[in-house]
């Protein structure tokens, strides 16, 4: 069964950090891109970091750029999120997503993103 798995969220203060994971089964990471999306009440999905497994290359929204840091470890077959400099703004459900490797191109469409995990929250309070 494939599947994907996300841990790590919680409550954090204003500047601080949190890792949210993503345990992947069923699947190689090789041949994926896993990418991090959020979404926040009220607002639309916001594809925030991804990472091309093969090759690890990463590619970060502006909104995250420098703040995060996406990473992965093929022997446990995980992706991770490390959060750090946290703001209110990054509150909301974090979700990882496998899509199969475009070779052309670190992060592939949105729409290409056809595994999802059930979702992590995480809260910034002022």
């Amino acid at each position: 069964q494939v599947q994907l798995v996300e841990s790590g969220g919680g409550l954090v203060q204003t500047g601080g950090s949190l890792r949210l994971s993503c345990a992947a089964s069923g699947l190689t990471l090789d041949d994926f891109a896993i990418g991090w999306f959020r979404q926040a009440p009220g607002k639309e999905r916001e594809g925030v970091a991804c990472i091309k497994c093969n090759d690890g290359r990463t590619f970060y929204s502006d909104s995250v750029k420098g703040r995060f840091t996406i990473s992965r470890d093929k022997t446990k077959n995980t992706v991770y999120l490390q959060m750090s400099s946290l703001k209110p703004d990054d509150t909301g459900v974090y979700y990882c997503a496998a899509a199969v490797r475009i070779d052309s191109m670190i992060c592939p469409p949105e729409g290409g993103y056809e595994i999802w995990g059930q979702g992590a929250q995480v809260t910034v309070s002022s």
